[in-house]
């Protein structure tokens, strides 16, 4: 019996040494709520050499980045009703940053029309790669089209999805056309160079309401030069902004209304 107890001991001592070193090896997003989505990004984009706008848009070459309304933009579907996007994830991620990438992707496949189906010889693709920062193209740029995601900034769950969805064509929340309805930009609090990231844009909405949960929105403190908040939501000002948990329902909802799921 001492010894079935000790075989017992040694299997669980196994156990627990495989699963610390699964915790190592896929670090748990535990405290996604400790630091907002804008902060992450742009404190990871903090000295980039890429000109973006927002943040983390990337300059277009062909057209205005701030208007991906037409099908030109759009990613096509295929014979099944799917709208694939090709892409390809850069040989500097090790594998298990790889399957977290992948993971991130699976929201999209189980609430939409959206699959991202790794690249074949497709013309148009989306390349993933380890560059300066979080960023991403407005829309299908055609050819092949950078996102980045640093390693060591970017491989969060929302934050993956916020430039996934960029390269789907949305913008960020706090930028809608109706914005002002919804939010108070503190223009005081804002660093002046960095003004312009607040513009409200001639956002198609899809006749959906403002979102406060959207992964796209940016957090309270955005582009600040002192501290202090430059969003504040209205009429109530405690109501969070800027969460890096993943797509909420009405992310997922614009989707499939853009795509025609």
């Amino acid at each position: 019996m001492p010894r079935f107890a000790g075989l017992i001991l040694l299997a669980l001592l196994a156990l627990s040494r495989a699963y610390q070193e699964e915790d190592e090896e896929f670090p748990e997003d535990e405290e996604e709520d400790a630091v907002d989505i804008s902060a992450m990004i742009l404190a990871t984009n903090n000295g980039t050499d890429e000109l973006l706008l927002e943040g983390d848009l990337l300059l277009p070459k062909t057209r205005n980045a701030m208007k991906c309304w037409s099908g030109s933009c759009r990613w096509r579907k295929d014979f099944k009703g799917y709208v694939t996007v090709p892409y390809v994830v850069s040989g500097a991620f090790p594998e298990w940053e790889k399957q977290k990438i992948q993971a991130a992707l699976v929201s999209f496949h189980s609430g939409t029309c959206v699959r991202f189906v790794p690249r074949r010889n497709e013309y148009d693709y989306v390349s993933v790669e380890n560059k300066g920062g979080c960023f991403s193209s407005l829309g299908r740029q055609g050819g092949r089209q950078v996102l980045s995601l640093n390693r060591h900034g970017c491989l969060y769950t929302g934050i993956i999805q916020h430039e996934f969805n960029h390269a789907l064509g949305f913008h960020h929340e706090q930028t809608r056309s109706d914005r002002d309805k919804y939010v108070r930009i503190n223009w005081g609090n804002v660093d002046p160079p960095m003004a312009h990231n607040f513009y409200r844009r001639d956002t198609e909405n899809l006749e959906t309401p403002y979102d406060y949960t959207s992964v796209m929105h940016y957090g309270k403190k955005a582009f600040s030069n002192n501290g202090r908040d430059t969003i504040t939501p209205i009429p109530d000002s405690r109501v969070p902004i800027g969460q890096r948990r993943g797509l909420s329902k009405w992310d997922i909802r614009r989707i499939n209304i853009l795509y025609d799921c």
